[in-house]
Parts: C-alpha cells; sequence; structure tokens
C-alpha cells in the first residue's frame, strides 16, 4: 500500500515505508510515470516501471530482509508545486546479503512536484553513499549507531 504524500516533507517516510513493506508497486507509486532515479551505484533508470524493475529483483533477494531509517534534512522550495528534499537514509541490510548484516547510510536528493489534486510525487531522485574521500571505504554518520 502506498503512503501518500501530501506535502514534500511525506517523502523520506513514504520511501521507506515502501521499501520496508518491499511493496515494489507502492515504490514505483511514489513516482511520477517518467521520474528519473540515480541509485547508490550510479545506476541511471527512467520511468517508473524502470524504477520497480531496478529495485524488484534485489527486494526478492539480497534485500529481502532489509530495512531503511530514514530521516528529513529540509526542504527547498521551488514554488507552490515544487520541492527539493534531502534526506538522510540508512539502509540495514540482514542475513540475505551476501555479506551478511551490514549498515549503509546514503544522502537522497529528491525533486517533487504536485500533481492535480495536491498528491505530490517524485520526479527526481538520486541517492549517494556516504564514504571517506581518502580511502573510498563506506562510511556511516557519526552518532547514528552501527
Amino acid at each position: 500500500m502506498t503512503t501518500p504524500m501530501k506535502q514534500p516533507e511525506d517523502a523520506p517516510q513514504a520511501f521507506q515505508a515502501a521499501w520496508n513493506s518491499h511493496d515494489m508497486q507502492a515504490l514505483g507509486a511514489l513516482f511520477h510515470a517518467d521520474a528519473t532515479f540515480v541509485n547508490r551505484f550510479g545506476h541511471y533508470v527512467r520511468g517508473a516501471p524502470a524504477i520497480v524493475e531496478l529495485h524488484a529483483p534485489i527486494h526478492a533477494t539480497i534485500y529481502s530482509d532489509s530495512t531503511l531509517d530514514n530521516e528529513l534534512i529540509d526542504v527547498a522550495a521551488l514554488g507552490d508545486d515544487a520541492a527539493v528534499v534531502h534526506f538522510w537514509s540508512r539502509l540495514a541490510a540482514g542475513a540475505a546479503h551476501p555479506a551478511g548484516p551490514h549498515a549503509v547510510d546514503t544522502l537522497i536528493l529528491a525533486v517533487l512536484t504536485r500533481q492535480a489534486g495536491g498528491a505530490w510525487r517524485i520526479k527526481a531522485l538520486e541517492n549517494v553513499t556516504l564514504t571517506n574521500p581518502r580511502t573510498g571505504e563506506t562510511v556511516l554518520r557519526a552518532g547514528r549507531g552501527a
């Protein structure tokens, strides 16, 4: 079931709810039909069906027992019907992942626009893994625990 986005601030929790339920149709419903998505590995896709297609196989396998914990950073309005939303996201991979249970922190930038009727949808989303710039090693946000 899709968590409605009545305002841009709802995006982190709606994304989290769809991910944690492993409901890829609900995830796809958060996006405009022609939305773009860049995952944390730099893989670019266009269109809600392609976003679902990108996520469905990993939710059936390595991320089948994963969870997200998202935290809103800020919302920058671009007018009455568009906004840029930044949020932190902690992925907790479970035993289904080949590397075993572990956590990954990312920073998500999403551009949302309001549809007729007032609902908001994601037009573009990019997800960046937090890494040490000197070593390339994945790092977790300070103060969040592991």
